[in-house]
């Protein structure tokens, strides 16, 4: 994993991401869950290619169940897009490099 890539907990989340000055995409994942492994790599590229714009960090949602309920979370991965606080966009499911950078730059 990426050093521009954080692990946010259920108590650290509000912290990290809704108290966040810059806009947050927040990878809902699991280690069981082979399409979150799979743009793990994805994700570490965009971490670096937007690095001042916006800030990725990931929710096990094994270890940290609380907010994943919260937020509603079904299916993963999910990809959400917090700015200010709230939810600005949510993806779910496996995407191109491509499609992730189309995603933000329409809701950067």
């Amino acid at each position: 994993m990426s050093s521009s890539i954080a692990y946010v907990t259920d108590e650290t989340f509000k912290t990290e991401v809704l108290q966040s000055s810059q806009p947050v995409l927040v990878d809902y994942w699991a280690e069981w869950c082979g399409p979150c492994k799979a743009i793990a790599p994805m994700l570490d590229a965009i971490a670096t290619q937007y690095a001042g714009q916006v800030k990725v960090v990931k929710v096990n949602i094994d270890d940290n169940p609380q907010v994943p309920a919260q937020y509603g979370i079904r299916s993963i991965p999910t990809l959400m897009l917090f700015k200010n606080g709230q939810v600005e966009a949510t993806t779910v499911g496996s995407l191109a490099q491509s499609q992730l950078s189309a995603f933000l730059d329409q809701h950067l």
